[in-house]
């Protein structure tokens, strides 16, 4: 529902153009009591209150549902004349967390209920004098871009002293509001990296510790003013940072004064364990580090475990909590993207590992709120784009139904259940012969999982393939259990059965219980698509069971291994089938694949089991849908 009406959206000057940097200024008095900002802003926000950082960073939303927030700014009230300072950065280009609307900035201050300062054309701005405008350097494709800070411009202006100030434009636009949906990311104190590599007295490579994710943070002491580039890791290669990774760059500018001055980035956050200054001459003195931003949660009690267990749930959590900020973010390293199969496996966890379920609904409902014509979701959230995964479409209605049998919120499916009908339906009016062929249009990605037999949808698009129609099937039946016992939900468990009969049909061999990712044999085996099979139940009884003793065989049933994202559908087909007779078998396979990962060092848990050097050596090292032991462990251990 709407609360804040009506606003009054400013910018800095009429042509705004992508990564831009507007500064406002405003003030009021104050003799005491609650002070609040109702505050949102086309990208992100920064607000100061007489020179502090009080409050930043805009919920990722869309032009059709503007998200604002309302923040208690009394704290940081001094009696008398208060100084009110908001800088805002425009992104302009999509990205995979961003959807772009028109430059602007909305703000409202009340004290004990009256307004004392709010936008208008009387607000004061300027373009920013310290950050870089237009720059467009690209941190990655899915990131955007990176930032550039020149701390020698800064001329006094949240203390009250403005120069070049004038009225603000007006932005004509009426958005529908509504409040933030979730909680807002908590600051922690700045984490000071400890010198760890000294490749040369003006090239140094400073270790945080552990991995965070955090607002850049840097207070420094300099002979000379000069430009400082800092590169950011999650690991130690050839014995300094990666920053330039197949066209990504990961790295930050700060332009530091003679003697000393200290900054904190109130926009971009960045996450690994390293950092690498380059400076232009040796530097007096340096703290360099990162401020975590945190999603307030609650630990739940954990399972018994062992030591090795506990390790692994920790990481596991600790992974879980890198990747929650605004929304589910895939990767805080390299992506900070929103996917419906990656938040799938987050969200499960989280039911668990905090009890969470605002969280979840938040996203579920950003999600909801994607607009795409081909009734296929969008591959992350908030973006515009043509680019989807339409199997991620069908993992959103899988998501929906555990939120609800989680939560028993069930006036939220009937919320999102026209977005669930419009996806089934995309599906649907594609079958042939009783299955579903892949999506044929670009750049429809017809992905699965980081398997070569799986990955790129690189064979004939009018094929069908055992994977997509399993996961339709699943589908139907989670659909079904959003409307039990009603007519709806008795035609999709009719259309599930009469799918897993045509799946059957399809993509049976002769002389296996197997099922082939393709037609007739075509492309072998899967252990996602068999696990798949019986979890739908395509593959069931006796054909079920000596099914799950070949996807447990590894190394011996002839399939293509199975990656971490999708590992619980072959731990789920097993428990299905075997119950406590796999019990043993997937505890043993979980410090199989983890072990490695704590020898390594790390502190959370990896994207791939090749880790760093994944993804032609862009693997992440913190990444959500890997955190999945977390369920197991509760469900086997408790």
């Amino acid at each position: 529902m709407s609360i804040w009406n009506k606003p009054v959206w400013i910018w800095a000057n009429e042509s705004p153009a992508p990564d831009e940097y507007a500064e406002f200024a405003d003030s009021f008095d104050y003799e005491g009591g609650k002070v609040s900002i109702k505050i949102s802003a086309d990208s992100q926000y920064a607000v100061y209150l007489n020179g502090v950082l009080c409050a930043q960073g805009q919920y990722p939303d869309f032009p059709h549902y503007k998200v604002y927030d309302e923040i208690d700014l009394t704290e940081w009230c001094n009696k008398g004349k208060n100084t009110l300072s908001f800088v805002v950065w425009y992104i302009g280009k999509s990205n995979f967390s961003y959807c772009p609307g028109k430059a602007a900035l909305a703000y409202e201050v009340s004290c004990e209920g009256e307004i004392v300062a709010k936008s208008g054309e009387d607000t004061l701005a300027r373009l920013s004098r310290t950050y870089a405008q237009h720059k467009l350097k690209i941190l990655t494709g899915q990131l955007g871009y990176s930032f550039d800070y020149d701390a020698t411009a800064y001329d006094g202006w949240m203390t009250g002293i403005m120069y070049g100030f004038g009225k603000s434009y007006i932005v004509e636009q009426d958005l529908p509001m509504f409040i933030r949906p979730c909680l807002i990311p908590e600051r922690l104190p700045v984490v000071i990296g400890k010198e760890c590599i000294r490749i040369s007295d003006t090239d140094i490579v400073y270790d945080l510790g552990k991995e965070y994710v955090g607002l850049f943070s840097i207070k420094v002491k300099a002979p000379k003013a000069q430009k400082l580039l800092v590169a950011y890791g999650e690991h130690i290669k050839d014995g300094c940072v990666r920053q330039c990774i197949n066209g990504r760059d990961f790295s930050v500018e700060y332009t530091a004064p003679e003697g000393e001055s200290e900054y904190v980035s109130p926009f971009r956050r960045l996450a690994g364990r390293y950092l690498e200054v380059h400076s232009e001459t040796p530097l007096d003195d340096i703290e360099v580090g990162l401020v975590p931003t945190v999603y307030p949660l609650k630990d739940m009690p954990k399972p018994a475990l062992t030591d090795k267990q506990q390790v692994i749930y920790e990481m596991c959590v600790e992974t879980l909590r890198l990747c929650m900020h605004e929304h589910y973010e895939d990767c805080p390293w390299r992506e900070q993207g929103l996917y419906c199969m990656d938040s799938r496996n987050q969200m499960l966890c989280g039911y668990y590992a905090f009890d969470e379920k605002v969280f979840p609904k938040s996203n579920l409902r950003l999600i909801s709120k994607d607009r795409q014509e081909s009734n296929l979701l969008s591959i992350c959230y908030p973006m515009q784009t043509d680019h989807l995964i339409p199997s991620f479409s069908l993992h959103y209605i899988t998501e929906c139904a555990e939120y609800v049998e989680h939560s028993g919120d069930s006036d939220f499916a009937a919320e999102v259940a026209p977005k669930c009908r419009s996806i089934l339906s995309a599906f649907r009016e594609r079958k042939v012969n009783g299955v579903i062929p892949p999506f044929d249009k670009d750049p429809q990605w017809n992905f699965y999982e980081w398997t070569d037999a799986v990955s790129n949808g690189s064979v004939s698009k009018d094929i069908p393939d055992v994977l997509g129609n399993t996961l339709y099937s699943l589908a139907l039946q989670n659909f079904a259990k959003f409307t039990p016992d009603t007519d709806e939900a008795k035609a999709l468990l009719l259309e599930a059965e009469e799918m897993n009969v045509a799946i059957l049909d399809t993509f049976s061999v002769p002389g296996t219980v197997a099922l082939s990712c393709r037609p007739h044999g075509d492309e072998g085996f899967t252990e996602l698509g068999n696990s798949l099979a019986i979890l739908c139940g395509a593959v069931k009884g006796e054909d079920a069971v000596k099914l799950a003793e070949m996807i447990a065989d590894r190394g011996n049933n002839g399939m293509t291994y199975i990656s971490l994202s999708m590992m619980c559908f072959k731990y789920d087909a097993l428990l299905k089938v075997g119950g406590e007779k796999y019990k043993d078998y997937i505890l043993e396979d979980i410090e199989r694949v983890y072990t490695p990962m704590i020898e390594f060092g790390s502190t959370t848990v990896w994207e791939c089991e090749g880790g760093p050097d994944s993804f032609a050596l862009a693997g992440s090292l913190c990444h959500g849908w890997s955190a999945m032991p977390v369920y197991y462990y509760h469900k086997l251990l408790k």
